[in-house]
């Protein structure tokens, strides 16, 4: 599995975004023909080298051919909008002949911006025209980040903590605190912190793009990286105005870190599990697993066990309390776990696409392993056994494994 994860020490916005992905390895020309996808034609878009406190690093331009048409400033740099609504913007994303994948997402980070701003402002999403996020470079800023993850084919992203800065930024609305109030609002959850800079670090559509695709936030995952990118901001700050990314391979081969989470359990409906499982998986659990134990007064209970990593502790956590009848969890200390690196890729069968693992063994050949919920997919609604699925399905992932 192909991974991102950007270090937001220093900033995040959407052209920093792209400007460290280009700055990766991303070809220039490529991003500029699935940005021709889009019905809007009024730009044009530029990269170049500078540096930053000693780092070379890529600055993303979006320059307006007609800015005199356009109606607002931009908070954070020297271009200029139009007023757009969020239909306006949907619209123009249905109608661009993109990847239906990266049509959605863009939608999705679109729309969080609006409600965003709804909430903050007291209007409804149909009411608000988008100021620093509305027009065309930010069109170009969201859509162009999507895009340029499936063109790098990047199946996850991953974050640190955010670094907001701190002081007032100078919006459509006026001075405002740092982070602006549409950022905080896409920033709750997640774990946000400052050094004390003072500049609005993260944006907007920074927020709204790491927030919308980002699968967690905190230290690096484990990961064998194979290319670096430094993102330039426009901004000349105490550190250097970038933001890094480093893509790579899920699991470097030979460790991560996890912690593992218990409790004992003697006091409820053991139909409950399934769904106490479930919701665990859902916040971010690795593993969870269940075994029989004897209790105090030789009543039978369980042993609830959760491997997970540090940045979802707190989330799995909160699972726990919430969905059991527990009244305490065990908490180990951080501990280092050896992995094979593995990834997902997909088979075509007779009866349609279905997933495998492509595991892969230190110093042997790779295993592909059919994913079972695809094949349990397959026999439910095609009315056949499911060995006779899961067969032909790793027939078919071994002409792929290498």
């Amino acid at each position: 599995m192909k991974i991102a994860y950007f270090d937001c020490y220093a900033g995040a916005s959407g052209d920093m975004i792209l400007g460290s992905l280009l700055d990766a390895g991303l070809d220039l020309e490529a991003l500029k023909t699935e940005l021709s996808k889009i019905p809007v034609h009024e730009y044009a878009v530029r990269a170049h080298k500078l540096v930053k406190k000693g780092i070379t690093a890529t600055k993303f331009d979006v320059d307006l051919l007609h800015p005199a048409k356009e109606g607002h400033s931009h908070a954070q740099g020297d271009h200029s909008h139009a007023h757009r609504h969020l239909g306006d913007i949907l619209h123009i994303l249905e109608h661009s002949t993109l990847d239906n994948d990266v049509q959605k997402k863009s939608a999705r980070i679109f729309t969080r911006l609006a409600e965003a701003e709804a909430k903050i402002h007291g209007k409804s999403v149909q009411e608000i025209h988008f100021h620093e996020v509305g027009a065309v470079d930010a069109i170009v800023d969201i859509a162009g980040a999507v895009s340029a993850m499936n063109l790098l084919g990047i199946d996850k992203i991953f974050a640190s903590r955010i670094n907001t800065g701190t002081g007032t930024v100078e919006c459509a609305h006026g001075t405002l605190l740092v982070p602006a109030p549409a950022t905080l609002e896409l920033l709750k959850g997640i774990p946000v912190y400052s050094t004390g800079i003072e500049a609005e670090l993260i944006t907007p559509t920074g927020a709204a793009i790491l927030t919308t695709l980002a699968e967690s936030f905190g230290p690096m995952p484990g990961m064998s990286v194979e290319s670096i990118g430094y993102g330039a901001g426009f901004r000349d700050l105490p550190v250097a105005n970038v933001l890094r990314v480093s893509i790579g391979r899920a699991g470097s081969g030979d460790e991560d870190i996890v912690q593992l989470l218990e409790t004992n359990i003697d006091d409820m409906n053991p139909q409950f599990y399934d769904h106490v499982m479930d919701s665990l998986f859902s916040a971010g659990a690795k593993d969870v697993f269940l075994h029989p134990i004897i209790m105090k007064k030789s009543r039978p209970g369980i042993v609830l066990s959760v491997i997970v990593e540090p940045d979802r502790l707190q989330a799995c956590t909160n699972v726990l309390f919430r969905e059991t009848t527990t009244l305490g969890v065990r908490i180990s200390d951080v501990k280092k776990r050896q992995i094979l690196s593995r990834e997902i890729k997909s088979v075509d069968t007779q009866w349609g696409p279905a997933r495998v693992k492509i595991r892969h063994t230190a110093g042997g050949s790779p295993e592909a392993v059919p994913e079972y919920d695809d094949c349990r997919r397959i026999a439910r609604e095609k009315g056949i056994p499911i060995r006779e699925v899961y067969d032909a399905v790793k027939r078919q992932a071994e002409k792929i494994k290498g």
